[in-house]
């Protein structure tokens, strides 16, 4: 509709988003006409209590199905064993009992698919649920006509007598096709972990201190900025925050990834989620409580399990003309039959058998159920995947770009020689140490807060400095008591010292690799990946931290700005990642087919990537792409046998090849249909569950 600028749908978790500049009360009138609700959440908007309702219907969900499920199938054996072994003519009373048995699953488990079927007819479209209904209606309206005919038929009632009745198959198709759903509805249910694994990290209470530091114990989700919290020895912290009393050891593994625990002191940060040791803390929230950094890590979880990846668009654009078709071929099945071949009992159940059988249901599930399983395993691994697309790209990469500092390096370089130029005059070592480290000091840059740690550290206070500005790929400017320092990259040294436009000093710096870098790279090597070094340090610090990695001269991109590494990056092509942490890599981390943030780098590489690893594990980044792949081709192997079992099974149906009790086992196969792309997603997920536990053992 005009005014809706995006609408993402679902279909796993049953909700859909839409965004844009429309009044909420015309979208909402809109999707009411459509024959669904829809809710306005305004400013009001809760993930935990969002959560949870949608959790409540998933579990009505499957109750729903269940039901329907239990009713056809336990009222379809009795009829169908009846049929084969009391059949014949000798028992009149058997039709009946056949025709109300089969009137009950129709009314009981067919509501649900009745009311879908209408809802898509009163909007002049169609869905799956459209032939599932049509197929159930006609086997039992033909099963119908031949009862009625078989007994008020006149001289023709002994023709009659001879065909057979489909009531059983009716309800067959209803029951088999119900308990499909109702696998689909419980494997949902159980995607969703991921996210209610992460929400349930923050505590559901916390104990809030008051004047004269009185406890008052409330809802988590109600702490708001400012508030003074008490956290026992082994409670999980409700809130990110500041330490303001006491001191502990925190274990944050199930937010970082990192097992060790940290020590935590007065004024430094928490996060909520990770579990406080042997110490009681008070903190004081810098966020409410309902924007914590694990509300947060599961609002991205959530969306990424419900965005669609573009091979998606593909199953799409077939089932929005495959409806339509497939009751094209189902018509001119039974009139190919009736008017051609005289034959008008075949014509109607090749006509069914097609409608049931060509069900694209499987094709509706292919990508979602495996992106939710993609992206789940990937959040328990501490790995962040911001869409389906994310997750699409990472399994289709074939280079990987690295910065160097802060990414293959620790990030915390330390500063070895400074050495002096002849334009320092009377300016000496430690006087130079200290207009640099004033000027850094407004800096985030990890070189930055190298100088400033070393003046710290030789007893030098940085004095307060004025019109700092700073160019990311070239240094940092400001004006220190009256003089102008420049702190710039230099070509034979890590950066050089200006004051007042004379060249002062150079100083070297120095980082080193992180542990896990080196396995990091060989590891996507042995995936087939190109892997490249672009950083804006200069080149001597470059190749010697690129040959401790075993990376080669030629695979090192040296002295690069941002401008020059987003060019780098978009001149290599599609299939390009570029993993980097700082402000100077946004540029190319949004310029490459999928960029990749360090989670303890800037806030701007963060919110461009799509992709966010823990912030001392590099070898995440081989870790996301791994399960990228596997989500990747459990996707095409799902539209594969959805695909397949269609193309192959239509023909066979309005061909007659499948017997009188095609719709039966149209029914049965279109369920298997369903099952098998189901459990090709559980396969999936229980194998990464193994893979994962095997690494933390």
């Amino acid at each position: 509709m005009p005014g809706v600028s995006d609408a993402t749908v679902d279909f796993v978790g049953g909700t859909a988003v839409v965004a844009g500049s429309a009044p909420a009360a015309e979208i909402l009138k809109t999707i009411g006409h459509q024959g669904f609700e829809g809710e306005d959440l305004g400013t009001r908007f809760d993930l935990q209590e969002t959560r949870s309702r949608l959790e409540r219907a998933q579990a009505s969900s499957v109750r729903l199905w269940r039901r329907r499920a239990i009713v056809g199938l336990g009222l379809w054996f009795p009829l169908e064993t009846l049929h084969w072994t009391m059949g014949g003519h000798q028992h009149t009373w058997l039709p009946w009992v056949m025709l109300f048995g089969a009137a009950i699953v129709l009314a009981v488990a067919g509501g649900g698919f009745y009311a879908s079927a209408w809802s898509a007819a009163r909007r002049g479209g169609t869905n799956m649920d459209t032939l599932i209904s049509i197929g159930a209606t006609t086997a039992f309206g033909w099963s119908l006509i031949v009862f009625i005919m078989q007994r008020w038929g006149g001289e023709s009632a002994a023709i009659w007598m001879e065909r057979p009745l489909y009531f059983a198959e009716s309800a067959a198709l209803l029951g088999v096709i119900s308990l499909g759903h109702w696998l689909e509805a419980a494997a949902s249910q159980r995607a969703g972990a991921a996210v209610r694994e992460l929400l349930e990290l923050q505590p559901d209470e916390a104990e809030r201190l008051e004047e004269g530091d009185r406890v008052v114990r409330i809802a988590s989700s109600e702490l708001a900025i400012g508030d003074r919290i008490q956290v026992r020895p082994g409670d999980r912290i409700p809130v990110d925050g500041m330490v303001l009393e006491g001191r502990s050891e925190i274990d944050e593994s199930l937010v970082t990834g990192e097992p060790i625990p940290v020590d935590r002191t007065p004024g430094d940060p928490v996060v909520a989620g990770t579990v406080n040791g042997t110490g009681r803390l008070v903190i004081e929230a810098v966020v409410d409580g309902r924007n914590t950094t694990v509300t947060r890590i599961a609002e991205l979880v959530r969306n990424a399990q419900s965005s669609q990846a573009p091979i998606q668009r593909l199953a799409d654009r077939v089932s929005s003309i495959f409806v339509p078709v497939v009751i094209s071929i189902a018509f001119l099945s039974a009139m190919g039959w009736g008017l051609l071949g005289g034959d008008w009992e075949t014509g109607v159940v090749a006509a069914v058998t097609v409608l049931i059988i060509s069900c694209p249901c499987a094709l509706g599930l292919a990508t979602p159920m495996a992106v939710m399983v993609g992206a789940g395993e990937a959040s328990r691994r501490g790995i962040l995947v911001k869409g389906a697309a994310d997750l699409e790209s990472a399994g289709r990469l074939q280079r990987v770009y690295f910065d160097k500092t802060g990414t293959l390096t620790t990030g915390h370089p330390t500063l070895g020689e400074i050495r002096l130029l002849p334009g320092a005059g009377e300016l000496d070592r430690r006087a130079v140490l200290a207009l640099a480290a004033t000027a850094e000091t407004a800096s985030e840059h990890p070189l930055a807060r190298a100088i400033v740690e070393a003046a710290i550290d030789e007893g030098i206070v940085p004095a307060a400095s004025e019109s700092f500005t700073s160019t990311p790929g070239r240094g940092v400017e400001a004006m220190v008591e009256g003089r102008r320092v420049e702190v710039v990259r230099d070509e034979r040294a890590s950066c050089r010292v200006i004051v007042d436009g004379e060249d002062v000093a150079t100083l070297e710096l120095t980082d080193r690799p992180r542990p896990d870098a080196a396995k990091a790279i060989a590891r996507l090597r042995s995936m087939g990946l190109e892997v490249r070094m672009l950083t804006g340090d200069r080149e001597a610090a470059a190749h010697r931290i690129g040959e401790e990695l075993g990376l080669a001269p030629e695979e090192i991109d040296a002295d690069a700005t941002p401008t020059s590494k987003l060019e780098t990056i978009t001149s290599a092509g599609p299939g390009t990642a570029m993993v980097g942490d700082g402000i100077n890599d946004a540029a190319a981390l949004a310029g490459a087919g999928l960029g990749i943030a360090m989670a303890g780098g800037t806030g701007t590489a963060i919110e461009t990537a799509g992709v966010v690893v823990p912030p001392d594990r590099v070898s995440s980044v081989p870790e996301a792409i791994h399960l990228a792949r596997r989500t990747l081709t459990t996707i095409r192997q799902n539209l594969f046998l959805a695909f397949v079992y269609n193309s192959l099974a239509i023909p066979a149906a309005a061909f007659g090849l499948l017997g009188v009790h095609g719709p039966l086992i149209a029914a049965a196969a279109m369920a298997c249909s369903d099952v098998s792309v189901i459990g090709n997603a559980i396969r999936l997920r229980r194998s990464l569950t193994r893979e994962r536990r095997r690494k933390q053992h």
